[in-house]
């Protein structure tokens, strides 16, 4: 502030008048410093901007930091997952293998024994039906003989012919024989079987 002597009123020596002129000289200096101030916007602005520079610069810091560390942290956990899901597959992965090859065992052990029965069932089936025929075929071709020997004699004339010939030839009857004997073994194999 200044103080302003009246009109009139002057400085009562020059001590005083000196004293006065000091001060208001301290007061325009202050003023000026204040007016100065205020009038620097560009350096202000400037101030103004490096500190937000600063704070700007400390944030981003914090931040990647920040980031990195949660980075860290998601990565090790997935890397966990990872890993847990791995150990879980490979563990399905055994067992799975391991059912399917114990199933795929029993399969073919169970299939093997019934192979080997239908195997001896058809063998026994195909001795009985060879002995059987043959035992047919044998008693087929005795009795064509003997019939053709009996029946030679009353037989007419035309058809004798035909009649030695069946009797000295007499594959066609046996195989008859033979294709019936082994049509009803084959039956009561079947028979057998599905009756059990």
């Amino acid at each position: 502030m200044t103080h302003r002597t009246p009109h009139g009123s002057g400085a009562k020596g020059p001590d005083e008048l000196r004293q006065q002129i000091e001060q208001t000289r301290h007061q325009l200096g202050d003023t000026v410093a204040q007016l100065m101030e205020k009038a620097d916007v560009k350096g202000r602005a400037r101030a103004r901007a490096a500190d937000l520079r600063d704070k700007a610069g400390a944030m981003t810091v914090q931040l990647r930091a920040s980031a990195a560390h949660a980075g860290h942290d998601m990565q090790d956990k997935a890397a966990r997952a990872g890993h847990a899901v791995q150990g879980g597959a490979a563990k399905a992965g055994h067992a799975v293998q391991g059912t399917a090859a114990k199933a795929g065992h029993a399969v073919q052990g169970s299939a093997a024994k019934a192979g080997h029965a239908v195997q001896g069932s058809a063998a026994k089936a195909g001795h009985a039906v060879q002995g059987s025929a043959a035992k047919a075929g044998h008693a087929v071709q005795g009795r064509a003989a003997g019939a053709g020997h009996s029946l030679e004699g009353s037989v007419p004339q035309p058809l004798r012919g035909a009649l030695r010939r069946g009797v000295r030839h007499p594959g066609p009857v046996i195989a008859v024989g033979v294709l019936g004997a082994a049509a009803v073994a084959a039956g009561i194999a079947w028979r057998r079987q599905h009756h059990r």
